[in-house]
């Protein structure tokens, strides 16, 4: 078997999986047999028209297992006309038999490889047969194939595009994830890290400074009231229908609110014309800088000094965090650095983090002007 019909042969059934039975069938079911009764009794000239009235009334309920056993029902239509039509010496003549074409549109449909394959040998079977049992015309013979070919391409392209829907809507869900596991790491991550940085140094100072400690309390009931006013922000993003109005936009103004003056105290300075960035990117600025602050304060042993650089110029949005700290790796692997060069390059940027030649760890990004316009 060949390459080609071999991957035919072993291709799965269709995704997603059809609906198991619908109104429609029913109707379906109904309507046939009564078309073959009423054709058989408007149409004397057919040979043996009520045995053809019967046998078509009793194959319609394949139609209603024809997405769940393509390849059985067909089969099985197929089995029996032909046996009837080889022992009445010739075709049914009815033009109810329209209805086997929803069957071989079931078996393209919603059929595994290996049923189409089978369901395209019965219906060239077929076609031989009506040499064998008659004489058809070449405009017969042509226009009977034409049906064939037209139903099946029908049901391989419906096919394809479900498939192709269900992919295109798999993909996007797993862009929102990412989306939604990166706003989580840089919002709720940078705010919690704040405030076990400063339990730790509230824990310090509470035996022999208890101003400090009302300080270190007064500063974490703040970071935790952020932490909530920002998931209540992303939770009625996930609720709404018009999540554009409650989304949180920072911007690059907001990068000052990192500043801090706890060690490692944190510096921010901002060049340029902040107004001219889009909130798109003036959004993803932020979120770089406060994952790359975070990381500073939390891994940075011994660092006194956190800088965070921000400058607008020609070349786009250039972003420098550098801490005086000795890096050190964290307890267990994290989504950090991997996060922050997802969201540069989601905007045609880059980010890169690693230990500083001078000493300390810097963390550089850099978003173009050309993303400005998208």
């Amino acid at each position: 078997m060949t390459s080609p019909v071999r991957a035919l042969w072993d291709a799965p059934a269709a995704s997603p999986a059809p609906p198991r039975r619908v109104w429609r069938d029913w109707v379906l079911v109904g309507v046939v047999p009564m078309l073959a009764v009423v054709e058989a009794s408007l149409r004397p000239e057919v040979p043996w028209r009520w045995l053809w009235a019967v046998v078509l009334a009793v194959l319609a309920v394949t139609l209603l297992w024809r997405r769940q056993r393509p390849l059985t029902m067909l089969a099985s239509a197929f089995t029996i006309g032909t046996a009837v039509s080889l022992a009445t010496g010739g075709d049914p003549q009815f033009y109810t038999t329209a209805y086997f074409l929803i069957l071989l549109y079931a078996v393209f449909r919603w059929g595994s490889g290996r049923a189409i394959v089978l369901g395209g040998a019965l219906v060239a079977i077929g076609i031989v047969l009506t040499f064998v049992s008659g004489s058809p015309t070449p405009a017969d013979v042509i226009g009977g194939v034409a049906v064939a070919v037209t139903t099946a391409t029908l049901g391989i392209a419906l096919r394809w595009r479900s498939s192709a829907r269900a992919r295109e809507l798999e993909r996007v869900r797993l862009v929102e994830r990412e989306q939604l596991a990166r706003d989580l790491h840089d919002t709720v991550a940078h705010h919690v890290s704040a405030i076990a940085i400063q339990a730790q140094a509230g824990a310090t100072v509470a035996a022999t400074d208890p101003d400090a400690t009302a300080d270190v309390l007064r500063t974490i009931e703040g970071e935790a009231s952020r932490t909530l006013r920002e998931m209540r922000a992303m939770v009625g993003v996930l609720r709404t229908t018009d999540a554009a109005e409650l989304a949180p936009t920072p911007g690059l103004a907001d990068i000052r609110t990192l500043e801090r003056t706890d060690a490692p105290a944190v510096g921010v300075r901002i060049e340029g014309d902040a107004g001219l960035v889009p909130p798109a990117v003036a959004a993803a600025a932020f979120r770089l800088a406060q994952e790359a602050v975070t990381n500073a304060r939390r891994h940075a042993r011994n660092a006194t000094q956190v800088d965070v650089d921000v400058r607008v110029g020609t070349e786009g949005v250039r972003l420098r965090v550098h801490d005086d700290g000795a890096p050190a790796g964290a307890a267990s692997p994290g989504f950090g650095i991997r996060g922050m060069r997802e969201r540069a390059a989601l905007l045609g940027g880059s980010c890169e983090a690693g230990p500083d030649a001078a000493g300390g760890w810097t963390v550089e990004a850099l978003l173009p002007r050309k993303a400005w316009t998208t």
